[in-house]
This record gives C-alpha cells, structure tokens and sequence, in this order.
C-alpha cells in the first residue's frame, strides 16, 4: 500500500507541467511546436534557453518534492525501506511528467525528472558522474537525447553497482525493488525517446544549436 501512495504522490507532484505552463504564460502551447513535446529540449528549441533552464528546473525539483514528501509521510512509520519508497515516488514523477491526463496523457520524456530523482537518492559522485556524461554526450555530438539515453543507462547502473555496494542500507529482496525501478526508468525513457534513436540510427536527429537566445 505504502508503495502505491508514494507513486500516487509522484504522479501528482509531475502533473507540473512547467514547459507547458511557461508556455501558455507567454501565449504558447509548445506541444503544437517543435517536436511537440512538452519538455526541457523542445521549450529551450521553441522558447529559447531561459524557458528550457526553467522547465528543467521544474521538472527536476517537482521529482525532488515528491521524494521530500515521500520521506516525510513515511519516515518514521517504514525507516527500514525509505529509499525504495523514494524510488516510488521518484517513478509516479516520471509517469505524471510523462502521462499528465489533464493533457491527454501527453507529457515529456521523464529525464529531468528523472534527474531529480538522481539527485534525491544516491550520492553527489553519481551525480556527478552522470552530469559529465550528459554534458560531454551533448558538447560532442549536439544530440541531447543521445546524452539522455547514456544518463538513464548509467543512472541504472549506478543504482544496482551502488546497491550492490550496500550503499543504500536496505535488504536485499527491497535492493532489487530499486533496480526493478530503475530498470523500469531506463526503459520508459528508451520508449519515449523511441523516434529520436530510429533519427538517431538514420543520422537525421535534430542537433542542439548553442547559438540560440531568447
């Protein structure tokens, strides 16, 4: 039961929209733009690099709240599994970014709300490790959804190498719930970015373009 609050929580926590709302604020539904999606990369292609720095924020830290919100409903009754109900939480964020159905059910892609995940439940390395990739992926090749696809690889690599490690200090049959969820994560998002990799296979993926500013 306690898993299914923190996902019902998450999800209403990611049914913020804030590239879509930041969009309607300036007369703009970005969903009839770009790529028609409602996230971080095509506010910044369609709005410009204020709107995508503040959707990512949002998004992330919507993720971030839903963690936070998690932790205090169930901190004291079930310390023993606090992180894998996190991970819950973290997961209703994505599936609220991604499926809001005030919208029709159509969201974004879930990465950075994933990344507030991230952010909320392993380490400042892993962190770290999965900002230089993303960064690294995007300077080179300009493709964000490649340094998308690369971030939930290793985010779920880092979850099961981290819980492996004993990092997370639950049991093992609540360890392997988290990689379940990651898991899931990492696939969710290979599924959302699914047109971009059959682009990205035939070389004509939309590439970032630093020169924009608005």
């Amino acid at each position: 039961m306690e898993r299914l609050v923190c996902v019902a929580i998450g999800y209403g926590f990611g049914l913020f929209q804030t590239g879509y709302i930041y969009g309607k604020l300036h007369h703009v539904d970005i969903r009839q733009h770009g790529s028609g999606n409602a996230g971080t990369t095509n506010a910044l292609r369609t709005l410009g690099w204020k709107a995508g720095l503040i959707t990512f924020l949002g998004d992330a830290f919507k993720c971030i709240f839903a963690v936070l919100a998690a932790r205090f409903l169930f901190g004291n009754s079930h310390p023993d599994i606090l992180p894998v109900l996190a991970m819950y939480a973290g997961m209703g964020a994505v599936l609220g970014h991604n499926y809001p159905f005030y919208l029709k059910f159509k969201g974004g892609k879930g990465i950075a709300a994933t990344a507030g995940l991230l952010a909320s439940t392993v380490n400042i390395w892993m962190v770290l490790i999965c900002l230089v990739v993303f960064v690294g992926t995007v300077a080179v090749t300009r493709y964000v959804s490649l340094g998308s696809l690369f971030v939930v690889i290793i985010y779920l690599a880092e979850v099961v190498l981290y819980g492996q490690a004993g990092g997370f200090g639950v049991e093992a049959p609540y360890v392997y719930e988290m990689y379940a969820v990651a898991a899931f994560l990492m696939l969710s998002a290979f599924y959302k970015h699914r047109e971009n990799i059959k682009r990205l296979l035939s070389g004509t993926e939309n590439k970032l373009s630093f020169g924009k500013n608005k």
